[in-house]
């Protein structure tokens, strides 16, 4: 047992390594791979104004464990599902002018609402081509939702990607 968790974790730590993190398990199963682009490209860390901020590696870890948790609910077994992150602008932003003891103290508004460019493609088991597209997620109202919990740092992010989840993948 503890051999089958040492490798879980050389697996996800690979994977965050390479900028990917994907989960497979056997063929009826569906699979779920989640990658990004360069992540010096995003919004998210160009206009980042926080004096020390977290690494994108290590949220897009998290996000990337999310959407395969959530979307492996939601597609039909068998199916494959790929999806890469173009470009994110988190929910919040620093606002260093408040003074020194704001420098990291990510503020939280309407005016800083998050935002997720994704590319996807669900295929079935031999590779046929189910669907495929870009996506554009936004939630101009999100401080208006309620989330699952408040000490999730990326929860906004999360329940973007959830409704897209449901909306594009939930059958009927």
């Amino acid at each position: 047992m503890k051999y089958l968790q040492m490798v879980k974790r050389l697996h996800w730590s690979v994977a965050l390594a390479f900028g990917c993190a994907s989960v497979t398990a056997e063929d009826s199963a569906p699979a779920v791979k989640f990658e990004w682009t360069d992540p010096s490209a995003f919004t998210e860390v160009r206009q980042n104004a926080c004096r020390k901020s977290v690494k994108p590696e290590e949220w897009l870890g998290e996000l990337a464990r999310h959407v395969q948790r959530r979307a492996g609910k939601v597609i039909a077994a068998g199916q494959h599902l790929d999806v890469t992150l173009i470009d994110i602008r988190r929910a919040g932003a620093c606002e260093p002018w408040r003074g020194p003891r704001w420098d990291d103290v990510r503020v939280v508004k309407e005016i800083y609402s998050p935002r997720i460019d994704l590319r996807y493609t669900l295929t079935t088991a031999d590779g046929k081509l189910v669907r495929s597209g870009e996506a554009t997620l936004r939630d101009g109202a999100f401080l208006s939702r309620a989330t699952a919990s408040r000490d999730d740092p990326l929860r906004y992010e999360k329940r973007m990607l959830d409704d897209w989840l449901r909306r594009e993948f939930t059958p009927g």
